[in-house]
């Protein structure tokens, strides 16, 4: 075989790089930045506690996967209910599909995040907290400036959010 001579920008990122981003009371690493891929895509490493995940939402001009990576996880979506268990894969097209995830276990669970074009890791860190790795912040509360916060950056990224029990 020949090889090429096309210059070949292959990026390695160790365990213990990236940036970490308390959510909602969730540990978020963005691995891979919008910065990263000229925002073609960006990579979060999402670690779920028990109870943790996001509210019912949607993004129409974001596809998002996600790749169980240890635990389980239930996904909620308007076509239903489905636990994802370790190796498991949840893909959300664009178009704006209402989906969301919980940790209903007793253990952390962890996913893999691919969002494209990239964009919702900025999300994350407006909305979230810098962290420490494996450092959990709790829930904020909703307060009148919390909601108005949330309502701008739903508003700037283009999402949607829905009432917790929308998807029930």
């Amino acid at each position: 075989m020949e090889k090429s001579n096309l210059p070949r920008n292959i990026t390695v990122i160790s365990p213990d790089k990236g940036e970490y981003v308390g959510v909602m009371g969730d540990n978020y690493r963005i691995v891979v930045s919008g910065k990263d891929t000229n925002g073609e895509y960006a990579i979060i490493d999402m670690i779920v506690p028990p109870g943790g995940g996001p509210t019912p939402h949607s993004h129409a001009n974001i596809h998002e996967t996600f790749f169980v990576t240890q635990g389980e996880l239930l996904y909620k979506t308007e076509a239903g209910h489905v636990t994802v268990k370790t190796g498991g894969f949840v893909d959300i097209p664009k178009g704006g599909a209402v989906h969301c995830f919980k940790n209903v276990s007793d253990k952390n669970a962890r996913v893999l995040c691919t969002v494209s074009p990239a964009g919702l890791e900025e999300f994350f860190r407006e909305f979230g907290e810098p962290v420490e790795q494996d450092e959990f912040l709790p829930v904020p509360d909703f307060s009148a400036e919390f909601i108005a916060k949330l309502n701008t950056l739903n508003a700037k990224y283009g999402q949607v959010v829905f009432p917790p029990d929308y998807l029930d």
